[in-house]
């Protein structure tokens, strides 16, 4: 079974090579070879989920050579959840830019940058998940940051750019940093491998462990996108391509977490910097949510929302207890699948209204009722409404709270309570203003173009130009008549986004069917955290008594 534990990271990366050789060539070869990837990666891993939960932890060893020499690549309980949560959301976001790519009539882009980009992008995550070694932790960043890079400019759009450039920055200075924390464990401990680090940290000196433990925790915070390291994430995420977006608010700042939870509960045990930890959790929840209840951009309502809800994950993770962990692990899986899902229907959105500004949408419950669903079911579901797996994920961890007993542990469960209900008004008021109003006359305006590859104009050029659709890049439409509209007030041929290529596309009346699909099935695979709670509570528990333990982790590894 350890044969199996390097192949969510060995084939999406020779995947990404042949398809780099094909070029723009063999279109549906292309795809097939994408999506059978990832369906292996996906089977793989709920192999290793069987076998670690059955057997323990499963290990392979780079090369045949044991730590500290060689490399690790560990499967636990909770690694091999991860690769299975990720695994599937990375497919369904994969099949949602296929039919984004034949909706735009623009699939050169997609199969030549993108396809290659994001199949690296996943060997980067899955990498980071098996890590054993702090050095390998960092290697999987970064292989997952670079592939980033490209993927967030994809297009060369002026706002992707700058939206690129922020990131980067932000990114380059974590990888340093985490650079550095590494060498400062390796001077400290003499090895960066994690299961040999307990048992050396415990016995360096206080001060020089909290040193490090500070360092790893601030570079983890940052791709976590906790507050106060997360002023960055509204402004970088929103301007990319919807499955872009997607991924990345759904799945890579949990790699951040997971990075957290690894670390502290594995080389950090106790409650050292516990206080420190829920208030971050606490500062995360209210300010987050704050964010996102004065948005009136629908991206960037669920951009704050997301670092809101970042800080019930580090709340469970603060409270070190089995409850605790077992509520922040069940969590992740579900916010990963969530929060991937609401940036897609927010990709359909702009499609079919032509923008996701609140203020200029209106109607969509009546001119697309499928829409409204995929909106709606994890909406609620984010807001932690019974019976759903957000209400349950909450529960467990305002319970773990209540079961602490301390000041700020109380604290923490009356700001989660209140970020549930703010969650609630921020999703209510997305709904009526973009779905259950009726149709605004800016939604309806014509020609428009909100980002395209081509320089800024100045106002007045933009003004003159709007009608023969190069017009702004900034507004969401002209205050237009409505002419070219349906009875329904259904934009007839809105130019308004902009392609996988930077390229600007036309609005349409009905969903493209591969994109509406792809949602749907990540509908459902949300809906089955919530069938399947029960079971899922039970893998998540005994994760948190593994991680808890250390021993499982450090015996499967060291061999003793």
């Amino acid at each position: 079974m350890s044969a199996l534990v390097p192949l969510p990271v060995v084939l999406p990366l020779c995947a990404a090579g042949v398809k780099l050789v094909i070029g723009m060539r063999l279109e549906r070869v292309q795809r097939f070879i994408s999506a059978a990837v990832l369906v292996a990666v996906l089977a793989i891993s709920l192999t290793l989920l069987v076998a670690a939960d059955r057997h323990g932890p499963q290990v392979m060893y780079a090369g045949g050579w044991a730590p500290p020499v060689g490399i690790v690549l560990v499967a636990d309980r909770l690694s091999a959840l991860m690769l299975v949560v990720s695994s599937a959301v990375t497919l369904c976001v994969l099949i949602y830019s296929f039919g984004q790519g034949m909706a735009d009539n623009d699939e050169a882009t997609p199969l030549s940058v993108f396809h290659p980009s994001y199949l690296v992008l996943v060997a980067g995550v899955s990498d980071t998940f098996l890590a054993g070694d702090l050095f390998n932790l960092y290697v999987g960043f970064e292989i997952m940051l670079t592939a980033s890079y490209v993927l967030l400019t994809i297009g060369g759009t002026i706002a992707r750019i700058r939206a690129g450039a922020t990131y980067a920055i932000v990114s380059l200075l974590s990888s340093v940093l985490f650079m550095a924390a590494v060498a400062m464990v390796y001077a400290a401990a003499g090895t960066v491998t994690m299961a040999e680090l307990p048992s050396r940290l415990d016995a360096l000196p206080e001060g020089i462990r909290t040193v490090i433990q500070i360092a790893l925790l601030t570079v983890f915070g940052i791709k976590a996108a906790v507050f106060p390291l997360a002023a960055w994430l509204p402004d970088s995420y929103p301007t990319a391509p919807a499955p872009v977006t997607a991924v990345f608010a759904g799945l890579l700042t949990k790699v951040g977490v997971y990075a957290i939870l690894r670390t502290q509960t594995l080389l950090f045990p106790g409650d050292r910097l516990e206080e420190a930890l829920m208030l971050v959790a606490l500062l995360s929840l209210l300010v987050g949510i704050l964010g996102a209840v004065a948005q009136t951009d629908l991206k960037r309502l669920l951009s704050f929302t997301l670092v809101s809800h970042m800080g019930y994950m580090v709340f469970g993770i603060a409270l070190d207890s089995p409850g605790g962990v077992s509520g922040a692990v069940f969590y992740v899986a579900h916010h990963i699948t969530v929060q991937t899902t609401l940036f897609l229907v927010a990709g359909l959105v702009e499609r079919r209204s032509g923008s996701t500004d609140l203020q200029s949408v209106g109607g969509l419950a009546t001119l697309s009722p499928l829409l409204a669903v995929l909106f709606f079911v994890p909406a609620m579901n984010l807001s932690g409404i019974p019976p759903l797996s957000g209400f349950l994920g909450k529960l467990g961890l305002l319970r773990a709270g209540v079961a602490d007993g301390g000041t700020m542990a109380y604290v923490l469960v009356a700001a989660g309570t209140a970020t549930s209900l703010l969650t609630l008004y921020a999703m209510a008021k997305a709904w009526n203003l973009a779905f259950w109003r009726a149709p605004t006359p800016e939604m309806c305006a014509e020609g428009t173009v909100l980002d395209t590859a081509e320089p800024d104009t100045d106002d007045s050029d933009a003004d003159s130009d709007s009608g023969s659709g190069t017009g702004s890049s900034s507004s969401g439409a002209d205050s237009g008549t409505g002419s070219g509209v349906d009875p329904a007030g259904v934009p007839a041929g809105t130019v308004r986004v902009a392609t996988f290529g930077g390229q600007a596309i036309t609005t349409t009346r009905t969903l493209p069917g591969t994109m509406a699909g792809a949602t749907v099935a990540l509908v459902l695979f949300g809906l089955a955290f919530t069938v399947l709670a029960g079971p899922l509570f039970g893998l998540t528990g005994r994760a948190a008594e593994e991680l808890l333990a250390r021993t499982p982790y450090v015996e499967a590894v060291m061999g003793r």
